[in-house]
């Protein structure tokens, strides 16, 4: 698994503190926005279009408040992606909803709860089952 991550403008300090978080956690990064200025919108295509490279492949993408970049993220197809400010909400969205990406606002989130909800979203596992009725809706949506 290698966790795809980036950022604009606005999220580039907490991208690189969870980016630093990650590698800590020995987890494989890709950081898509490196030394470049994207928008939100930038950014976030850049994140998605590695994700589904490979089906173990994450995302997390940060902006301000987290919206635009999950508005972007759901206008791809196969891509279910959450915005969330919360650690059960992140380990959730995996559990039930199999999320690929979450995305998170820089000016929502302090640095200790970024930490955890990514913990959370990279911790989680799928269960399948009964959730991918829903899955399949979601997917067939776009």
């Amino acid at each position: 698994m290698t966790i795809i991550i980036g950022s604009d403008v606005d999220g580039k300090r907490l991208k690189d503190l969870i980016k630093t978080y990650l590698v800590e956690k020995n987890f494989d990064i890709l950081d898509v926005t490196e030394g470049k200025e994207l928008d939100f919108v930038d950014s976030t295509l850049a994140i998605a279009k590695e994700v589904q490279k490979n089906d173990d492949n994450l995302g997390i993408a940060i902006d301000a408040f987290g919206v635009g970049s999950f508005m972007t993220a759901t206008k791809i197809k196969g891509m279910i992606a959450a915005e969330v400010s919360d650690e059960r909400s992140a380990y959730m969205t995996r559990g039930h909803n199999n999320s690929k990406m979450i995305t998170m606002g820089s000016e929502i989130v302090g640095d200790t709860l970024a930490k955890n909800v990514v913990k959370g979203f990279v911790n989680g596992h799928y269960d399948g089952g009964r959730h991918q009725i829903r899955v399949d809706m979601l997917n067939k949506m776009c």
